[in-house]
């Protein structure tokens, strides 16, 4: 995996991110309907997109540091702009985020009982991926402008050992698809 160019692993990474999200969209548009059969599959979308949106997280928290250090201070108007709407997406995300980990851990503990939860929780923060997350222009254009090539790769901060943890928890999500959900697997 590390023979990939870093542009290449990061590409990878966010194709895999969205087969994972897609892949929880058609089993919730199915829905469990209190079968435990999706118990397993949820528990292990659950650990994938914890830890997938944890580094994009970081990747994000550490675009806007170096965008507000290249840039300085004071901020012009446009700038100033990006950067606030990225810290609100951030935000935003992060408690979305914690309310999936949370329905997560319940399945876990309670089984079957958290199902419903669960499901509820995950339509509203893949709603939430889907129209806030991702590349946005302004502050694209800022990293596009300020960053060099060491710049990117010390943002993605791509690891072996994340790589290899990402492969783990991505094989598992499509392991554990229940019967009848069917969703395209990225190599």
């Amino acid at each position: 995996m590390s023979n990939l160019p870093l542009r290449e692993r990061v590409a990878r990474e966010r194709r895999r991110l969205k087969s994972v999200r897609h892949a929880l969209s058609v089993a919730l548009e199915k829905g469990a309907r209190g079968d435990a059969a999706y118990l397993p599959f949820y528990v292990a979308e659950g650990d994938y997109i914890e830890a997938a949106m944890h580094r994009l997280h970081i990747q994000d928290v550490r675009m806007g540091e170096m965008i507000r250090s290249r840039l300085g201070t004071p901020l012009d108007a446009s700038a100033e702009q990006a950067l606030s709407d990225l810290d609100t997406r951030l935000g935003d995300n992060q408690r979305h985020l914690h309310q999936l980990i949370a329905a997560r851990d319940a399945l876990r503990a309670e089984g079957a009982a958290a199902l419903d939860r669960f499901e509820k929780v995950s339509r509203a923060y893949t709603a939430y991926i889907t129209a806030n997350m991702g590349h946005h222009g302004a502050i694209t254009e800022l990293a596009q402008k300020l960053f060099s090539m060491d710049d990117w790769a010390y943002m993605a901060g791509v690891t072996e050992a994340e790589t290899q943890r990402e492969q783990q928890l991505y094989d598992r999500v499509f392991a554990t698809l229940p019967a009848g959900v069917t969703a395209p697997v990225e190599a």
